[in-house]
């Protein structure tokens, strides 16, 4: 499958603070750690626990969010299918970015060690 335009624009004004509890979720009931979840978005963007807090107090969308992130040199890494798209075909910066999040926590989630999560 290849994001349309108005896929693209939906990811990009998606607030940040409304999927990040279902990232929550997915880790806890596999029986993983909000502290893993948030290593593994340090990880990807230098966010450390306050700043992603700052996001979520600030409604900031995916647009904002990644703007403001920089990104692991290793993100590239990252690849598979997430949501139907697979993640190395995808031209649109962003949609690959937040791909690369859903990715992280999918992986995260289905019990994967953390050194390879986080791309060691």
């Amino acid at each position: 499958m290849k994001p349309t335009t108005e896929h693209n624009n939906r990811i990009a004004s998606m607030l940040f603070a409304s999927v990040y509890p279902h990232y929550v979720t997915k880790v806890e009931k596999k029986g993983r750690t909000v502290e893993e979840l948030q290593q593994v978005i340090e990880w990807l963007t230098g966010f450390n626990k306050i700043k992603i807090q700052t996001f979520i107090d600030e409604k900031a969308t995916f647009k904002t969010f990644f703007e403001e992130a920089h990104l692991n040199p290793k993100a590239h890494l990252i690849k598979g299918v997430i949501c139907g798209y697979r993640i190395e075909d995808i031209e649109n910066t962003l949609t690959k970015q937040v791909r690369y999040l859903d990715k992280l926590v999918d992986e995260l989630a289905k019990g994967k060690k953390m050194e390879k999560i986080l791309r060691n």
